[in-house]
């Protein structure tokens, strides 16, 4: 049925029960007019007349009563809907379907998941955590999470932060292997690498070189598909990494990660926050999205400033004092 034809319907009903076109125009917010032409057109579906009209009165005509008897409950159930779906979208209650990749999500995005579910308790949030792009529409996805490059297929994607990646290693594998200062001396070195979640081949680290970025393949010496299992890979010992910033930065203030080639640290990559039309959206996801942002929009907690990769300033020495 089209929505003309329920309107046409909703009209006749509402002026059944005014005993008035004009007041139930006036009820449903349409000029008198457009009420009238919406129950002719209704009559001219249904071949048959509804009221008995004149300048003053309205009644109902045997067919009238008999098609108002028919269509009540069905209008009251669409009504129950109607409201149903107005009061899902203003109540910031009800499933919540989320869908982020899992290298970020705890670093990321469960300390947003987190205050979030203390604000509204009766929220019931639905995780999917996959780091390949899937179909947000086939996905039932309400908010989704993207790093590296902005997601396509009629979403509005937010860009929250940049996303560094930095190659670090622990103190003590540079005091055993030494310091890289240009990329090619990675060749000597033990390389960790993060297999594509989609092509299962080792993904290329990349550099910012002047204007460019540049990507330069590692044959890896340490092999994952887990970026906390590459990290604690690195954290051992056993290789020096290009860890995304959101979990290097932390690694690096506490000193046990020391960053190398930071002139070549590369941030065209970023943490965006996608969804669907914003004007559709139920309370609970524009609820979701506006902490989102609160919260990791520019947020310096998940990157390195440039003095933190350039490492502390070399502390001066002291003059000996001079005999006399």
């Amino acid at each position: 049925m089209a929505i003309n034809e329920l309107r046409a319907i909703a009209t006749f009903a509402k002026a059944a029960e005014l005993g008035s076109l004009r007041q139930a125009a006036s009820a449903q917010g349409i000029t008198p007019q457009a009420a009238s032409l919406a129950l002719g057109q209704l009559e001219s579906h249904l071949g048959v007349r509804l009221f008995h009209r004149t300048t003053r009165s309205l009644s109902l005509t045997e067919e009238g009563r008999q098609f108002l008897e028919a269509a009540q409950p069905g209008l009251a159930t669409l009504q129950r809907a109607v409201h149903g779906a107005r009061r899902g979208r203003e109540e910031i209650a009800g499933p919540l379907r989320i869908v982020a990749p899992r290298s970020i999500m705890l670093e990321v995005v469960w300390p947003v998941l987190n205050v979030f579910c203390r604000r509204h308790p009766l929220v019931e949030p639905d995780v999917q955590l996959d780091d390949r792009i899937g179909n947000w529409v086939e996905d039932r996805v309400d908010v989704g999470f993207r790093s590296g490059y902005p997601p396509e297929g009629g979403v509005i994607a937010r860009r929250l932060m940049a996303l560094q990646l930095v190659v670090c290693a622990t103190p003590d594998y540079l005091a055993r292997h030494g310091t890289p200062t240009r990329i090619e001396d990675l060749a000597q070195h033990r390389c960790s690498g993060f297999r594509h979640p989609t092509t299962g081949k080792p993904m290329p680290w990349e550099f910012q070189v002047g204007d460019d970025i540049v990507a330069h393949a590692i044959p890896p010496a340490f092999c994952v598909n887990d970026i906390e299992l590459e990290a604690r890979a690195v954290l051992g010992g056993h290789a020096i990494g290009q860890l995304v910033g959101v979990t290097a930065a932390p690694l690096v203030r506490s000193g046990q990660l020391v960053p190398v080639l930071t002139e070549f640290v590369p941030q065209h990559l970023g943490l965006y926050v996608y969804y669907g039309s914003r004007a559709a959206q139920p309370a609970r996801a524009r609820a979701f999205i506006d902490l989102a942002v609160e919260m990791l929009a520019d947020n310096p907690a998940f990157g390195l400033s440039v003095q933190e990769l350039r490492g502390p300033a070399p502390k001066p020495r002291r003059r000996k004092a001079s005999a006399t």
